[in-house]
């Protein structure tokens, strides 16, 4: 499942320039937090603990600090702000509110943060783990 969630942060990745492009500035924030959730699942997956169903989890990683690979460790405060300023968005971005339509609201300054913060995110945690060590396990090889 981690090597999943790796494969499926790094298409997101790609998509968020494709919606950037198109002027979809909403959709690259709503897909980053989900791109950066996905990540920081996977992470709490591959050091074998229990992946809640919540949005944020750089609270949980905090608990696990010393379980972590050092890479993701020394990079803690920033991967769980920036899983917080995304999960403020994540509905705003989606399905907006009554004084807040999406489309109208975010626009390439935004997209931009958003991006740069998801593959900040990916890079590290894809620089973490050793994912082509061991193409028959679930759990990634930390860099030591």
């Amino acid at each position: 499942m981690t090597r999943a969630y790796l494969q499926k942060a790094e298409v997101r990745l790609r998509a968020l320039e494709f919606f950037r492009q198109h002027g979809a500035y909403s959709d690259v924030v709503r897909e980053a937090q989900e791109m950066v959730e996905l990540l920081l699942k996977a992470v709490l997956r591959a050091i074998g603990a229990e992946v809640p169903k919540v949005h944020d989890v750089g609270r949980v990683l905090v608990t696990h600090k010393d379980q972590l690979p050092a890479e993701i460790a020394d990079n803690l405060d920033r991967l769980r702000l920036i899983s917080k300023r995304l999960r403020k968005e994540r509905e705003l971005s989606f399905c907006g509110a009554e004084d807040f339509v999406p489309t109208e609201e975010y626009d390439d300054a935004d997209a931009e943060q958003a991006i740069r913060e998801a593959a900040f995110v990916y890079k590290t945690v894809r620089g973490a783990f050793d994912v082509a060590d061991d193409p028959d396990t679930d759990r990634p090889s930390p860099h030591k």
